[in-house]
């Protein structure tokens, strides 16, 4: 990505304008800002790119297939990236953007906010879709306030933004989270009416707490944990069980964010990481993945891989 470096307040600051980062968005990237499956004819292969454009379900919301992830082994408000530290996080974040990356993944349990903010702050916001995560029960470092205002004005503040593009109820850990979390989406329902948050849902770690979100009204997005190996991978239940769960919300019109793509660290291989790949886009199982790179490495090789399914 084209950009000016300065010295500013003993650190170095990137000037991004506005023509540089569109302009490696739709040159450097190939980056469309519509489906990139538009074009192709019904006999063409699909584009799986990580930085094609795609559209969140029902939402409208646009956001490139592949998302960075801020939480890999989150905990406390800390994740592997943020204990990395600033530096490190700003380059890993600002590669996966110079590369074509425009989905950002966050969650209060990550402590990623204000790290994201630095990155992001001197460019337009209307050319990221922010993602992140309301925990919902009281633990040794948070107190929720039952509601959404709060914490949605809170992540707001600490990203420099005035909305969040999706918000999502973290972690569902079984069936009963519509009613047992009903003040916190009624209060998402009221911030998504207002605009301060384009689309909600859930992320869920239950099979049955899947089901309900594939099924529910309420629910706009699904953060559900896919790949091709299943329990032994970090999966709710077996491959084809949650498969059948996925392709019932996508009938339904939710939007679905496939994570623990790589089984949280299970799928290592080439081969394996190739396999669940092509398992999860081929069956068409979701609209966009997010995973927890750590290095400017492993941005590179998954967008090389994606851009290989076939």
């Amino acid at each position: 990505m084209k950009n000016s470096t300065q010295k500013e307040g003993g650190r170095l600051r990137h000037n991004f304008t506005r023509r540089d980062f569109l302009g490696a968005a739709v040159a450097g990237a190939g980056l469309l800002w519509s489906d990139p499956n538009y074009l192709l004819g019904a006999e063409e292969t699909p584009s799986f790119k990580g930085t094609d454009m795609v559209t969140l379900g029902k939402t409208g919301i646009k956001c490139t297939r592949l998302a960075q992830g801020t939480g890999y082994n989150g905990y406390n408000r800390s994740s592997a990236q943020t204990r990395m530290g600033k530096e490190k996080f700003d380059r890993l974040v600002r590669h996966s953007l110079d590369q074509g990356i425009r989905f950002l993944d966050m969650a209060d349990l990550y402590g990623s906010h204000p790290f994201v903010k630095d990155v992001i702050k001197d460019l337009p916001r209307e050319r990221f879709t922010l993602l992140s995560k309301i925990w919902p029960t009281k633990e040794n470092w948070i107190t929720p306030s039952g509601g959404a205002k709060e914490e949605v004005e809170r992540f707001c503040k600490e990203l420099g933004t005035d909305h969040l593009d999706v918000c999502l109820i973290h972690c569902m850990q079984n069936g009963k989270w519509a009613d047992a979390y009903e003040r916190i989406r009624d209060g998402l329902s009221e911030l998504k009416q207002k605009g301060m948050v384009r689309a909600v849902g859930v992320s869920c770690h239950d099979l049955g707490a899947l089901k309900v979100a594939a099924t529910h009204p309420w629910t706009d997005v699904i953060f559900a944990r896919i790949n091709n190996k299943g329990k032994e991978a970090a999966m709710d239940a077996s491959v084809e069980e949650v498969t059948e769960v996925l392709k019932l919300a996508r009938k339904n019109g939710k939007a679905i964010v496939g994570m623990k793509i790589f089984g949280a660290g299970a799928l290592v291989k080439p081969e394996q990481k190739d396999a669940s790949l092509n398992y999860v886009f081929k069956n068409n199982l979701v609209d966009a993945i997010t995973i927890g790179m750590l290095k400017p490495e492993e941005v590179d090789d998954t967008l090389s891989r994606m851009s290989k399914i076939g």
